[in-house]
């Protein structure tokens, strides 16, 4: 491929000394070197071929000599040499990964993807990832239809402590109950239309009302409010709110009626000024956790949720191993990684004129007599 130099060029300055310190390499009988390794592994994560075809295509390049078992085998032994690739590359974007928090937390997401071929399987990775080491702590595939397929916190192993962060697909009242059931906390955005509100006297809460008359960008503002749930009970927390920058709104709207018009669907009147706002329900504990504490977490999803956008696209790219939850996990790595990389593939190519990228990351260049 002659472009791989390239490609190269923009891995992590200690890609290849990470595969000898995650013992990647260890135990090899044959096909030892990092560099053929990796690529190998990238012509069935990014190519998305079949295990079947990427042994092929390695053997024919001239990478790798192994069976279709020995191929499931090298992924799953390079899990946490994929891991540290992705955290390196995060940290080069100014997001701390590889820091201790004193509490354990964790971001929930889901995918579909589908697999090559007329015939591929559709299926929906159910994934959680702990800040800041990005480490997969959970990784499940369902199908797309039917019960219990869809976006719930019910398609997770919840602990005592957990402190959860998810996007407004989990915001039902049935999920944040069942989180609280297993004593751990959430921080989830606010879906209008889907999660009911009430305030700590059981009422109606005019979350619009109060919402919207928040003029200003940069002013956080919190009520304490209770989510109804069965047998009467509720759970109680927080609602907290910040208005977005003129920019982010417009961007915000023009998404909203690019959708309806590509769906050929109304907006609800209110749709457009709740759009205006971030909101979050919490009951991370209050003498811990500020009103800007809650919303700087979310944040923090939402600057790994840039990337796992790009991911959730890339994704679309290939089988998914099936074989055990480990090679499982080495995949998601594996195309966290590419994310990475097509991320910051795009940002050279957008500020480095006229080619695309810097002739020093190179190998020596030829001058031409």
């Amino acid at each position: 491929m002659e472009d791989w130099p390239i490609l190269l060029s923009l891995f992590p300055d200690n890609w290849a000394e990470l595969a000898s310190t995650t013992d990647t390499l260890k135990g090899l009988r044959k096909d030892k070197a990092a560099e053929d390794y990796l690529r190998t592994l990238l012509i069935h994560i990014a190519c998305g071929y079949s295990l079947r075809e990427t042994v092929t295509r390695a053997k024919v390049a001239g990478l790798a000599d192994i069976s279709d078992a020995a191929m499931v085998g090298r992924l799953r032994k390079a899990k946490d040499w994929l891991h540290n690739l992705c955290v390196a590359l995060f940290k080069e974007q100014g997001i701390a990964c590889n820091s201790q928090s004193d509490f354990n937390v964790r971001l929930f997401d889901a995918t579909n993807v589908k697999e090559p071929g007329k015939t591929g399987s559709l299926w929906r990775i159910h994934y959680s990832v702990q800040l800041p080491s990005l480490t997969c702590d959970f990784f499940k595939l369902t199908a797309t239809k039917g019960e219990g397929t869809g976006e719930s916190f019910f398609q997770y192993s919840i602990k005592n402590g957990d402190y959860i962060i998810a996007d407004r697909g989990y915001s039902t009242a049935a999920g944040i109950s069942h989180v609280v059931s297993k004593k751990a906390y959430v921080i989830v955005r606010v879906n209008t239309v889907a999660l009911p509100i009430l305030d700590l006297n059981r009422q109606p809460f005019p979350l619009y009302n109060k919402v919207t008359a928040i003029k200003n960008p940069g002013i956080v503002r919190s009520w304490p409010v209770s989510i109804p749930v069965h047998s009467g009970t509720t759970v109680e927390g927080r609602i907290c709110v910040i208005r977005k920058t003129e920019e982010a709104i417009k961007m915000a709207h023009e998404k909203i009626l690019r959708d309806a018009q590509k769906k050929q669907t109304s907006i609800r009147p209110d749709t457009l000024d709740y759009a205006k706002y971030i909101l979050v329900f919490s009951n991370y504990p209050e003498d811990s956790f500020s009103d800007i504490d809650i919303l700087e977490w979310y944040r923090s999803r939402w600057q790994v949720e840039l990337v796992f956008k790009r991911f959730k696209s890339i994704a679309q790219l290939g089988h998914i191993p099936k074989h055990s939850d480990e090679s499982s996990k080495a995949w998601l790595y594996g195309k966290l990684f590419v994310a990475l990389l097509t991320e910051k593939l795009i940002q050279y190519a957008s500020s480095v004129s006229p080619w695309g990228y810097n002739l020093e990351e190179l190998p020596t260049s030829e001058r031409m007599a």
